[in-house]
């Protein structure tokens, strides 16, 4: 039943315990039997071989288990920024989300990334405050963190018994009772009446929970106006609507590593995460016939489903993760590939538990599934009946840096550039490319973390030992002020004559949107249309000084001809890519950057030396903000001046200072350097 399913992700800044709240998860549901460790490299969730020496996650896994008569389907997603692409494929198509934060550090850079992430596909969220057993935790001062730099409306429906080493339990806001885990692994939850101590502190707590739930329910606010009890499903069913709606987030809190609050946070996620019917239908836009800008797709409608997430297994060949979002997915049957225009048959449909799977029959609508058997799927692509509608698709940010790679052997250079295209077919922010010219093969992805866990995949799974080149900086190219050309080509091919007569216009548009192409230019047949459209982006990919890609011009084509047998595709195309290269040298030319917010965390007694650093660096501080036993730096840097700073800082902070590094902006530079 579609009321009984709940899809969500866990998201948070690295460290904050995402992974260890899921081994939690999975181990009272049943799914699994004993709990995996991070630090120890078992976890069920981290099973790539770099997961597990690493401690990190790099890739997003999926499982999923029962609880309370429902399935959850659950994303466990990285918290390093370089890996975003993963947290930005899972929020768009989650339907819910866990947001952990942990009680020592509280909101960190990423926590703030992918909660802003979860703002921009209104994801309604849970959060969950973690580690209040470690020395240092806090718990207000983390929820009014959210608050401030959030601008969430985080509203605590439990409060800790105890903090630090005397953390043991929670106090439920709503059921007015005590929350404490004893047995196995915590897996025995016992109740019993709130603390003397605590009673007042609770009392106050809970007023503040009331307090935003009266004021979306006449009934809450007549019974709390005249004393009387509220009940407690009367609050949960106005937090479920509120939270749905995104007006509030309910906050738990607990310490995962020594199994405290994870049942209750369970509870939660079946309490008030929205169930796929809970949401409106689907947005998507209907591309023939006829084109609508904006359509909703019915839930009744034939299978319908999002290819959000490409794996290449080396038994099973390619897994395509899909969610469904009308009608059912039947394994054996062919369904339509809307971007490629045809069919293809699944072979087999699985449900994922992390690198384990189980064959199912079917999924239906709200369901999350993978299917086996699709060869030129990619990210992204609407998958179903052929219906016209393509799914709303993801954003994902542009490679930043770029290293040169090659094979220690020449006869494996094949192979390379095969295990390259696999890998790039997976990861939408990493990109191969191959120079005509001198045969150097570049990748390119948005950090140095990233470009080495690719190379490190290389060997583990490929079995290639490949040699890299010191990182280079993804340059763009744009335009300062306005400019206009006119090409007239002539050339006769095989006895026929190709002619174009073509003027345009370029200008500069804001920085971060990206190129436009306006064809303006009369009554055209739709093919010469069309060849004018592939001109202009041909010359937007060749650059103008130095062979960048351009971005952020305006392109305007005003003119074009002649009107008669001469005019052709080829000659369209080429005139107009040679008129923009011609109008972008006319509007001066500039090289762009890419610009990286920098956030360091640091030691108090090295804040001074860190920030030396980053000023050699060409950075800009633009604050510093103190944190218990530490100092948060924020900055905006450019990432050409930036490689080797993770070196320097171990060294100048003997190995206890960390940052975090994000693209912000292209801005312009004196020269590529």
């Amino acid at each position: 039943m579609i009321e009984s399913i709940r899809n969500i992700g866990i998201i948070a800044h690295i460290d904050a315990g995402k992974t260890t709240t899921t081994e939690r998860i999975l181990y009272y549901s049943g799914v699994s039997h004993r709990i995996g460790e991070v630090d120890d490299g078992e976890a069920t969730m981290d099973w790539m071989v770099q997961e597990q020496e690493r401690g990190i996650t790099i890739t997003a896994a999926a499982t999923t288990c029962q609880w309370q008569d429902c399935r959850i389907n659950i994303i466990d997603t990285p918290g390093h920024v370089d890996f975003t692409a993963e947290v930005e494929r899972a929020l768009r198509v989650l339907d819910g989300a866990i947001g952990i934060f942990s009680a020592v550090e509280g909101v960190e850079p990423q926590s703030e990334t992918v909660w802003r992430q979860a703002d921009r596909y209104a994801v309604p969220r849970i959060a969950f405050v973690n580690k209040l057993d470690r020395a240092g935790a806090r718990f207000e001062e983390v929820i009014e963190e959210m608050r401030q730099k959030l601008g969430a409306a985080v509203t605590p429906v439990q409060i800790p018994i105890g903090l630090e080493g005397s953390f043991d339990g929670v106090v439920d806001l709503i059921d007015q009772r005590a929350v404490r885990f004893a047995g196995e692994q915590g897996r025995d939850v016992e109740t019993d009446a709130i603390p003397d101590e605590l009673t007042e502190l609770a009392t106050r707590w809970r007023d503040k929970l009331v307090d935003p739930l009266a004021t979306g329910s006449d009934e809450i606010m007549a019974r709390y106006v005249d004393g009387e009890a509220l009940p407690a499903p009367l609050l949960r069913a106005e937090l479920r609507r509120q939270t749905l709606h995104g007006d509030v987030q309910p906050a738990l809190c607990g310490a995962s590593l020594r199994n405290i609050g994870v049942q209750p946070l369970l509870d939660a996620v079946v309490d008030y995460l929205p169930a796929p019917q809970d949401l409106g239908p689907a947005p998507a836009t209907r591309h023939r016939p006829p084109p609508e800008k904006a359509v909703a797709v019915p839930r009744d409608a034939e299978g319908l489903a999002l290819a959000f997430k490409i794996h290449t297994d080396r038994e099973a060949g390619l897994l395509t993760y899909l969610r469904v979002y009308a009608g059912t997915i039947e394994a054996g049957k062919a369904v339509y590939n809307e971007r490629l225009g045809r069919r293809e048959r699944i072979g087999r449909l699985l449900r994922m538990h992390a690198n384990r799977s189980e064959a199912v029959e079917s999924v239906a609508a709200g369901d999350i599934a993978v299917a086996v058997g699709f060869k030129d799927v990619q990210t992204g692509d609407t998958i179903g009946d052929d219906s016209g509608l393509l799914l709303e698709p993801m954003r994902f940010p542009e490679p930043v840096i770029s290293v040169a790679i090659e094979t220690r052997s020449l006869s494996d250079n094949d192979r390379l550039l095969q295990a390259l295209a696999a890998i790039a077919r997976e990861d939408p922010t990493f990109s191969v490319q191959e120079s005509d010219e001198t045969g150097q093969v570049l990748i390119s992805g948005m950090g140095e973390l990233h470009l080495d866990v690719i190379v490190r995949r290389l060997e583990d799974e490929y079995r290639l030992e490949a040699r890299v080149g010191q990182p280079q900086v993804a340059y763009r190219e744009s335009i300062a002020v306005e400019g206009s050309a006119h090409h007239r080509y002539r050339r006769a091919i095989a006895g026929k004559e190709h002619a174009a007569d073509i003027s345009l216009r370029v200008a500069p548009r804001p920085r971060g949107s990206g190129n436009a192409i306006t064809i303006d230019a009369g009554a055209l047949p739709e093919q010469l249309i069309a060849a004018l459209r592939r001109g202009v982006a041909n010359g937007e990919t060749s650059g103008v000084l130095y062979g960048y890609l351009t971005t952020d011009i305006a392109t305007v084509v005003e003119q074009a001809g002649p009107e008669d047998a001469t005019a052709t595709e080829l000659a369209f195309e080429t005139a107009a890519a040679l008129a923009f290269a011609d109008a972008c040298r006319a509007a001066s030319p500039t090289l762009l950057e890419p610009v990286m917010t920098v956030d360091v965390t640091v030691p108090s007694e090295f804040v001074g030396e860190v920030i030396g650093t980053l000023n050699a660096r060409g950075a800009d501080v633009q604050q510093v903000e103190a944190r218990r036993g530490a100092e948060l730096v924020s900055a905006i840097a450019p990432l050409a001046k930036m490689f080797g700073f993770s070196t320097a800082l171990r060294s100048q902070t003997q190995g206890r200072g960390s940052f975090a590094m994000e693209f912000a902006h292209f801005a312009p530079t004196a020269a590529a350097g």
